[in-house]
């Protein structure tokens, strides 16, 4: 079936889906949305990719589009003013770009490049306006996006972000001291690191920007909106871990679900398979039960005062948009260029990075 009513490509085209990752609850229940600012967004997020030298010119001419990243976040953050949208998306631009860097610094074994970006990304977070100009792209790009960010919310909000992403910072070399040792973490050690690495707060921190305003801890802490936004990104987590297991064996990874269920529990490739589809699965019946839970409460924050009823409504927004990345990263597994494995003339090195061995500072 189409992925959208609307499609973000100038031609309609069913997308074959095979049935271990097949979910017709979301296909179904999960109508799939998309900012009417997509196009624009596209092409201003390929051309911050151009101008902060974050990927070849070529790359960005040939891969760009067909990874789906405006996509993504156009999916996911409805109602956020353009140029918030604009913000988080490049910033989700040079997220994967940053990925993709830890991935090849580990392939071709370079902790030394990994340890100097881990130092200088925790110092830009900190400073952004100090490394506008890094001879690092990565790091310039990164202060960049987190500077356009910063300038949404009270300082107090950029506190936690920041608190926020030196946690993923640290994840990430974690990851990178388990993939370079070998190290398949049992399943309750990754789930915890994957919330980080998959960085569930940051997602779930810009749902406020989005919806205009920053959500008190008494709102954000409410049991039942907590969960909301766990599920939406647990869900999120799973199921790239499930699309990504055949890149990631190719590879020769060791952070996935998969691979440490069938390392620790013992599962066959089918049985983890399975496991994880049924994780997958459950995360979308639970949001259900507790999105009314969290509805209810968004509800009762209307106490009849103005600020009471925007505070209603901007919770209702970061609700709406949990429920829509359900349909965002869905859709996206198959769209993107980044999971058709199979295509690859080398399955365990993606044509849309710089594979170069000493190619990058």
């Amino acid at each position: 079936m189409p992925a959208f009513p609307h499609s973000t490509t100038s031609t309609a085209t069913a997308i074959a889906i095979p049935p271990s990752l097949s979910l017709p609850v979301i296909e179904a229940a999960f109508p799939r949305q998309l900012h009417p600012y997509w196009p624009r967004l596209q092409e201003k997020t390929r051309a911050w990719l151009l101008e902060k030298r974050l990927m070849p010119a070529d790359k960005v001419e040939e891969y760009a589009d067909g990874l789906c990243y405006t996509d993504l976040m156009a999916g996911y953050y409805l109602g956020a003013p353009d140029e918030v949208l604009q913000a988080i998306t490049d910033y989700s631009a040079w997220f994967f770009v940053w990925d993709d860097r830890h991935d090849r610094d580990i392939v071709h074994r370079r902790p030394a490049a990994w340890r100097r970006l881990r130092t200088r990304l925790h110092e830009a977070l900190d400073s952004p306006r100090h490394h506008l100009h890094h001879e690092d792209p990565l790091v310039a790009g990164f202060a960049d996006s987190v500077l356009r960010l910063y300038a949404f919310l009270p300082r107090t909000w950029n506190e936690r972000f920041a608190r926020h992403f030196h946690e993923v910072i640290e994840a990430y070399d974690r990851e990178f001291r388990n993939r370079t040792e070998g190290v398949i973490p049992p399943v309750q050690e990754y789930l915890a690191l994957r919330r980080l690495t998959f960085a569930h707060w940051i997602w779930t921190d810009l749902l406020e920007p989005s919806a205009g305003r920053e959500l008190p801890d008494a709102v954000r802490k409410h049991p039942a909106y907590r969960r909301a936004a766990l599920l939406s990104q647990e869900f999120a987590a799973w199921y790239n871990d499930l699309c990504s297991l055949p890149k990631e064996i190719a590879g020769d990874d060791v952070h996935n679900l998969g691979i440490s269920l069938i390392t620790h529990e013992g599962l066959t490739l089918e049985e983890a398979v399975a496991e994880v589809r049924r994780r997958v699965d459950g995360c979308i019946t639970e949001f259900v039960v507790v999105e009314e839970k969290a509805l209810r409460f968004a509800d009762g924050l209307d106490d009849g005062t103005p600020d009471g009823k925007e505070l209603s409504v901007a919770v209702r927004a970061c609700l709406a948009n949990m429920r829509n990345w359900f349909s965002s990263v869905y859709w996206f597994h198959h769209e993107s260029g980044r999971y058709t494995v199979d295509s690859w003339d080398d399955r365990s090195t993606p044509p849309y990075v710089n594979n170069e061995t000493a190619g990058e500072k």
